[in-house]
């Protein structure tokens, strides 16, 4: 799309008034998140929250689309409001709209969002957000914004967290293929509306912070969660994609319950619980969390050293709407 072409193309409305959910999509939602729900297995534990009866900012971690069924049966009866990054919109933005779903650009300052939250917030309803902004890479947190202590002062509501466990592992980005494991969730209110004026930006960060925790892979072995799927570790290289063995980097592959590197052939073994082990030699990693962790600290050492870097033909498309 050329320059005069762009100019020309309708933007989406970031203005436009958010609405409440039509009664009978809030009904669809019930219909297709409990049976979901109930067949998972999840168990949802809830701390706090009953006593909360108008508007809350709910933080969620993100590992999956069952988050969303999760969240819709954790809050029952009640609604959120949900952030929804506008790539989330392409082709059905009139079905987002239409449940509530508020649009956001990720990675951008947004005072219109802000706007938009403070009118949902003091309307009494529940605000509910993915400060992480992406799926889970390898069922652990990731660094939350700063600017999140600042949003709570803002909205002056009460902060909830729902974390989720077990959805990493019954539905990784990397092989969306269901496990079919059981699940837990805790709903949990962390800062009530009366502790937030008491509480300074860096205090609400650092308790954020505190409470967004999670480790899917050390909840399924420490809870001895098996997953009998025969394929378990396919995919698992888009992740793990550098051997610890002999460092090379986008040379692993995987089949079956099996990770390995194409370039010294070394090969790992992904058991019904989570764990890697070598089939020959010394495990460097079992914990597969710890080696995504590696991975990261490698990266860092050649940024500080000057010798990152990444060579490849891209494509560039803009995103005005959701069309």
């Amino acid at each position: 799309m050329n320059n005069m072409t762009l100019k020309n193309v309708q933007r989406f409305d970031m203005v436009k008034e958010i609405r409440v959910i039509r009664w009978y999509l809030r009904l669809l939602t019930w219909i297709i998140s409990f049976p979901a729900v109930w067949f998972q297995g999840t168990k949802i534990r809830k701390q706090g929250v009953k006593g909360i009866k108008g508007a809350y900012l709910m933080l969620c971690n993100h590992n999956a689309f069952f988050d969303f069924m999760v969240a819709t049966a954790a809050i029952f009866p009640r609604r959120a409001n949900y952030v929804v990054a506008i790539d989330g919109y392409i082709k059905r933005e009139w079905l987002l709209r239409s449940v509530g779903c508020i649009c956001k650009r990720k990675f951008t300052n947004d005072p219109i969002l802000i706007r938009h939250l403070i009118r949902i917030a003091k309307k009494g309803e529940i605000i509910a957000l993915y400060p992480e902004a992406r799926y889970s890479l390898c069922g652990t947190n990731a660094v939350l914004p700063q600017s999140l202590a600042k949003l709570v002062k803002h909205l002056n509501i009460p902060v909830v967290t729902l974390i989720t466990k077990g959805h990493h592992i019954n539905s990784p980005f990397w092989n969306l293929e269901k496990r079919g494991n059981r699940t837990e969730a805790d709903l949990k209110l962390i800062i009530s509306k009366d502790e937030i004026s008491k509480m300074s930006v860096e205090e609400i960060d650092e308790l954020i912070n505190k409470e967004f925790i999670y480790d899917d892979f050390k909840w399924q072995y420490d809870n001895k969660v098996r997953v009998k799927y025969k394929k378990r570790a396919e995919g698992l290289h888009k992740v793990l994609y550098q051997c610890p063995n002999c460092n090379t980097e986008y040379m692993m592959g995987s089949e079956g319950a099996e990770i390995f590197c194409k370039q010294c052939n070394k090969r790992w073994y992904m058991t019904e619980y989570g764990r890697l082990e070598a089939k020959e030699g010394n495990t460097e990693f079992a914990h597969i969390p710890d080696w995504y962790e590696w991975e990261r600290a490698q990266v860092r050492k050649q940024i500080d050293d000057g010798t990152y870097y990444f060579d490849k033909q891209v494509r560039i498309d803009s995103l005005p709407n959701a069309r």
